[in-house]
């Protein structure tokens, strides 16, 4: 039964979609094509999407992901700080741009199922403030019935340049028991689709304008690593991969 509701949201999603992929990919491509970098942001559950589009074999180099514990790894802030409230605290959002190796060209890829957390919403308006260009991955079904946290009463989906909607109900899950509640969860599963697409198209316009993409082989694969290394070479100072 859920192997089913998710194909068909799947399908439903690549389709309803095409036009907000294309329009994302516009705004990422234009980036890299200048030397810039892809930078991608996600907090709880959300971050595994942002995992899906930097540092993921078959993916781009280009690419750089910030992460709330990046406040304790590059910044000063002790490890307590750590806890499942803080991706509501618009406070952080400040510390953890002035954290990352940001360039005035980089495109953002914000990804937030509810849209609603102060950290996300605050680093969305901070980066369209510095001229970046933003794409948001977000369920704009479950955004619209959740309250703004952010003291603005904006969400993540009224302050991106483009939004691409994951599709997933109100409360994520798509199967039901007769108590009410629900389960099996499709968030990750459409929004993980929705970043390899984009990545597929980007991929495919810096190749009609001419670019060689630069992209990962798997660490796994004979020659992955000097393959890795030699392009991530190009990008240093630009881009990390750890936490």
């Amino acid at each position: 039964m859920f192997a089913q509701r998710a194909a068909d949201l799947v399908e439903e999603v690549a389709r309803d979609q095409a036009v907000g992929i294309r329009a994302a990919a516009d705004l990422a491509t234009a980036s890299l094509a200048k030397g810039g970098v892809i930078q991608a942001f996600g907090s709880g559950h959300s971050e595994a999407i942002a995992m899906e589009i930097v540092g993921r074999a078959g993916g781009l180099v280009a690419t750089n992901r910030l992460a709330l514990r990046d406040l304790v790894l590059y910044g000063d802030a002790p490890a307590e700080i750590l806890t499942p409230e803080l991706e509501r605290d618009p406070s952080v959002a400040q510390r953890l741009y002035d954290l990352t190796p940001v360039a005035p060209g980089d495109v953002f890829v914000i990804v937030s199922n509810s849209g609603v957390n102060g950290s996300t919403v605050e680093l969305a308006q901070l980066v369209t403030a510095r001229g970046h260009g933003l794409i948001a991955i977000t369920s704009v079904r479950h955004s619209t019935e959740m309250t703004p946290r952010h003291p603005s009463g904006r969400r993540l989906m009224d302050i991106a340049d483009v939004v691409l909607d994951n599709g997933a109900p109100y409360g994520d899950s798509v199967l039901s028991l007769p108590d009410g509640s629900t389960y099996g969860a499709v968030s990750t599963i459409t929004s993980a689709l929705l970043a390899q697409l984009f990545v597929e198209q980007v991929v495919g316009d810096l190749v009609a304008r001419g670019i060689d993409p630069p992209l990962y082989l798997s660490a796994n694969m004979l020659g992955g690593d000097d393959h890795n290394n030699e392009l991530e070479a190009q990008y240093a100072g630009r881009i990390r991969r750890s936490g």
